[in-house]
């Protein structure tokens, strides 16, 4: 086999072993935004919060809104990693004042 044959080859496996990591660092990250930041002004930090007033989790999700954007379940019930995946969908759908109190601290 030539070496350009293994370079390539190389490249090719090195990028399909790196993108799965690369997805979840992505989703820690979510596009550089503070999720952490929205979520302690929204729930003390707390993404397993219930405090039955209507709103779950981290990021305060009514059930509608998490079913509509691709939830299951319930907010405080899904990981940290879930809640951001779909408050990434809330956002590039209804922008930042999806939270009208805390969004702003998304960009912090």
């Amino acid at each position: 086999m030539s070496v350009t044959k293994l370079t390539i080859r190389a490249a090719v496996v090195g990028a399909l072993l790196t993108a799965p990591i690369a997805a979840v660092a992505g989703n820690a990250a979510a596009a550089g935004h503070n999720w952490d930041a929205v979520a302690q002004c929204e729930s003390g930090g707390n993404w397993a919060t219930n405090t039955g007033n209507g709103y779950y989790g981290g990021l305060q999700f009514s059930p509608g809104t998490w079913a509509a954007n691709g939830g299951s379940g319930m907010p405080h019930q899904a990981s940290r990693e879930q809640q951001i995946a779909i408050a990434e969908r809330v956002l590039a759908r209804q922008g930042i004042g999806a939270w009208p109190s805390c969004g702003g601290r998304l960009y912090s």
